[in-house]
């Protein structure tokens, strides 16, 4: 089958979405094809990837499990950093998605109910905004939108990988389409699949980290008095509690809890839990509306021990994963599309094989660092923040009163959580 039939097999799926006619089309089963590169996950870090490699001359097939009218249906909103913004705008897809999310310009820090608050505004950077919050569907139709229109890549959708066997030279893949295997022979895998990747625990890639004692509540509200663009952060000894601003005096709740408490949380009768948010929120936001259900899923720290084997790279989740205090953990993966985009693309360019672990080791080396900074300090805000030690509280409490005095730990507090410091993909540099 040529990859054109799966190209217009992807377009008219996407233009049923567009129509709300969510129906799958039964894939034909594939003959052998060879690739430079295989992307095993086709959610925003897989599609990041695929994306931001538009211009490298690399084949490129992308496996995703899901067909794309159930992968873009996560009702979930995510806060979107400034170099994330930067990605976007290169590969091709701003002008289009920054009409569907919100820009907030200001930021807002506290420590429960102490008075001593921290607010970052833009002219701290010398910008025009802090950063953007977007729901998950605009976000991966967008992508997917662009992709279609990709001649060099391939989308099997829904495919699931069966086996990879990882030779010297290439690595083949044993994938089951619509009940029939086929085999693909690639340079490179790329493990895109999330924190519970079969691909990385195939390869025997082990990992570090922990579960915490936390459960992370989501849910999205309506407001009664306008957000005004602002991001909130509030510490609480049970665990900090995120507000992101969407459109239409929308926002997108982020309670952590310990798990019972978080458990009772999603149960709690409707009503009681509005009046406690609103009571946590300090009715900086007036009376407040649920809007959908409130879904619960455990927080958990993870290292991988290697970002590389031979013959595969991970990215994103699969790579990592870290407390969602300060909205993080999509941006790190998103950052991790672009910097293994940006390596490939040199090293197709000066003759190299895209899969050699040398060429590999340059992306590992890169990201895995860098990422370790922000894991370590996402944990380390949830542990001093998340107690009421009073030793802990008033060295907390010293921290705060620092940021609002010193312009200079102030700023470079800010450009860690804008992603604004370490070294930037060249897409995010433009």
């Amino acid at each position: 089958m040529k990859k054109c039939q799966y190209l217009e097999q992807f377009r008219s799926i996407m233009a049923k979405m567009a129509t709300q006619q969510l129906t799958q089309t039964p894939p034909t089963p594939c003959q052998s094809f060879d690739y430079d590169i295989a992307i095993v996950g086709g959610g925003l870090v897989g599609a990041t990837l695929a994306s931001a490699l538009k211009d490298s001359g690399l084949n490129i097939v992308l496996i995703e499990a899901q067909p794309p009218s159930i992968a873009v249906e996560r009702r979930q909103a995510y806060a979107l950093s400034i170099t994330s913004g930067r990605i976007f705008q290169e590969i091709g897809i701003w002008h289009k998605l920054l009409p569907q999310i919100a820009t907030y310009r200001h930021i807002y820090l506290a420590d429960a109910e102490h008075p001593g608050i921290v607010e970052f505004y833009p002219k701290d950077l010398g910008r025009e905004d802090l950063g953007y919050v977007g729901k998950h569907r605009p976000i991966l139709t967008s992508l997917y939108e662009f992709l279609a229109d990709c001649s060099h890549i391939t989308w099997l959708c829904p495919a699931q990988v069966v086996n990879i066997d990882y030779q010297p030279s290439a690595a083949k893949i044993t994938v089951n389409i619509g009940g029939e295997n086929c085999q693909i022979q690639t340079r490179l895998v790329v493990a895109a699949d999330g924190a519970r990747s079969q691909i990385r625990t195939a390869a025997g890639i082990g990992t570090k980290g922990w579960k915490y004692w936390q459960s992370c509540i989501t849910a999205i509200i309506k407001t009664e008095k306008p957000h005004h663009n602002t991001a909130f952060e509030r510490f609480w000894p049970s665990g900090p509690m995120g507000i992101l601003p969407l459109s239409e005096n929308r926002c997108q709740i982020v309670w952590t809890a310990p798990h019972p408490e978080a458990k009772a949380l999603q149960e709690l009768d409707e009503q009681e839990f509005i009046k406690l948010l609103e009571y946590r929120t300090g009715g900086l936001l007036g009376h407040l509306e649920l809007e959908g259900d409130r879904l619960i899923f455990p927080v958990q720290l993870m290292q991988s021990d290697r970002y590389i084997s031979p013959r595969l790279a991970l990215v994103g989740d699969a790579a990592h994963c870290c407390h969602p205090v300060g909205g993080q953990g999509l941006n790190l993966g998103i950052r991790d599309a672009a910097a293994l985009a940006q390596v490939l693309a040199k090293a197709h360019q000066a003759g190299e094989d895209v899969g050699a672990k040398t060429v590999l080791k340059r992306y590992e080396n890169w990201r895995k660092k860098e990422n370790l900074v922000i894991l370590g300090f996402t944990d380390f805000l949830n542990r001093i923040f998340s107690n009421n030690w009073l030793p802990l509280v008033a060295i907390r409490r010293l921290g705060l009163f620092i940021l609002r005095r010193i312009p200079a730990v102030k700023i470079y507090a800010l450009q860690l959580m804008t992603g604004l410091r370490g070294r930037l993909p060249q897409l995010a540099q433009r």
